[in-house]
């Protein structure tokens, strides 16, 4: 099943490209872009409940999608890159194993442990 989800997951990492590819953007933008849906960790500075929403807002693949559609609906380039990059991101994420957080710790993530606890798991 693991190998099952990665590839879905890197299916999808393919179709963001495609769609980063259909926008009038550097190349160089996907790449420099790709790793910001990561300040959303900064959330776990004031607790882990807290963390774990504001990353997991930001890592879920429907707000993704709503903000492109929106992109699509009033014609913003910048709505359009930035659902395709936190769509990309999420997708890239869960290919290398890592999930949605879990509100009790930063590596209990809905795909399994990650980090030294995942001998644990």
């Amino acid at each position: 099943m693991k190998t099952l989800i990665t590839l879905e997951e890197a299916g999808q990492f393919f179709l963001g490209i495609i769609l980063f590819s259909q926008l009038d953007y550097a190349w160089w933008y996907f790449p420099a872009c790709l790793l910001l849906p990561d300040l959303s960790m900064i959330g776990y500075t004031i607790n882990p409940k807290d963390g774990a929403w504001v990353y997991n807002f930001f890592h879920h693949k429907a707000l993704a999608i709503f903000i492109y559609g929106i992109g699509i609906a009033i014609a913003s380039p910048i709505l359009l890159l930035s659902g395709v990059i936190l769509f990309s991101h999420s997708a890239m994420d869960r290919v290398f194993g890592y999930g949605l957080k879990f509100e009790n710790a930063f590596n209990n993530t809905h795909l399994g442990k990650i980090g030294n606890d995942k001998q644990n798991n």
